[in-house]
Order: structure tokens, then sequence, then C-alpha cells
């Protein structure tokens, strides 16, 4: 039987009794710890051991709460569509209109950096090449309708104010603006030799597809 620590005055002392988590809790503080991992290296490169590391637990936890290294991306992807959602309803905030809020989010630099560690686009770049994997891939589709679903909750506001065409629903702007956001990822991924002029040029055309339509005169 080993013997108890001493404390200063050579008395017993007890160790103190680690708190077990609620496992909501737990399922939360690995998330959180997961992201920047996954963000960090890509799925392939991130071991469930890294992200025992982070979280100061076993590997063998990790594997408790989350089957496999795929449920875990899953898991973390759908966290990250929460938080793409957020920044968002952010970034709309801090803009005078709908209009111009989405001349910053699709200007090309910015979409470089949502696809840049560690911001969230890194994440959903990711997903899109593992979607063998059927988990992964119904998760990517639940965090895409979300954050379109955002999209559409704030291009109905700009419908309302009047910087944005109202005669298409919101939810079909929406995929538009993902689709945009999709394309120059893979244009940033597969072109030799990107242009900043066309971009810019890509990006005023891309604007004027939102904006109101003019109202046709009825002249005879």
């Amino acid at each position: 039987m080993s013997a108890q620590p001493l404390d200063v005055d050579g008395q017993s002392a007890k160790r103190p009794r680690r708190r077990r988590l609620a496992a909501a809790v737990r399922r939360a503080t690995i998330l959180d710890a997961a992201i920047p991992v996954f963000a960090a290296v890509g799925y392939e490169q991130t071991r469930m051991s890294d992200v025992a590391a982070q979280v100061g637990v076993t590997e063998p936890v990790i594997f408790q709460n989350f089957g496999t290294k795929a449920e875990l991306f899953a898991a973390a992807l759908e966290r990250v569509s929460e938080h793409a959602s957020d920044y968002l309803n952010d970034m709309a905030g801090g803009h005078a209109s709908v209009d111009r809020w989405l001349r910053q989010l699709l200007a090309s630099d910015h979409l470089d950096h949502l696809h840049t560690a560690p911001m969230f686009g890194v994440l959903f770049a990711d997903a899109h090449r593992l979607q063998f994997d059927a988990e992964v891939s119904a998760a990517l589709q639940r965090s895409v309708a979300f954050v379109a679903d955002a999209l559409a909750r704030i291009l109905r506001r700009g419908q309302r104010e009047g910087s944005i065409r109202a005669d298409v629903p919101p939810l079909t702007l929406a995929w538009l603006v993902v689709s945009l956001i999709q394309a120059r990822q893979f244009r940033r991924t597969y072109s030799p030799d990107p242009s900043p002029v066309l971009e810019t040029d890509l990006l005023g055309r891309n604007l004027e597809t939102f904006r109101p339509r003019p109202i046709a005169s009825n002249t005879q």
C-alpha cells in the first residue's frame, strides 16, 4: 500500500478529487479543443492524441465521447457552422446596408481570409474533400444549410431596407452567395494565374445580380 503524501507539517494530505465533467460539457470542451487543431493541420494530419493533450485527458476519453475521428470532425463542423453564423451576423451589424456587407463578404481577399487557418472556412473546405465519409457528408450538408439560413435572414433584411432585390426569395439568394464563396475557393485552389483585375470585375457583376431591378416603364 502506498503512503499518502505529506503536507508541510508532516501530516497526511489527501489528493484533491478531480471533478467529473457532465457529458455535454465534456463533449463541448473536446470540440472547442478539436476545432483549432483541425483548422491548423487538416483532418488527415490531426491525431486524437493531439486533441486529448489540448483537453488534458487521455486519448480513450476522446473515443468514449466521439467514437471515431470522422465523428469528431462532423461534430466540429456543425459547431463551426454556428461560429460562421455569428460571424456573419456580427459583420452585417457593422455595415449601414446589406449591400455594403455583401461587398465586403464576397471580396476575394476576404474570402481568402475565411479559408485560411484558423478561420472556419478551412474546415468546410476539408469537409468537401471528405464527402466519401457518410457521416462527414451529412454533417456538411446540415452545416452549409445552417449557414445559408443565416445568410437568408440577413438578405431578407436587405430586401426590407431596399438594398437587395425583392423579386427572388432570400433563401435562393443565400444559396447563390454560398456558391460564389465556394467558386472563389475553387479558383484559388486550381487557378495557375489568378487575376486581381478579373476578381474585381467579377465582384462588381455579382453585386449587380443582388441589387434591385429597375422598374420597367410603360411608355407607349
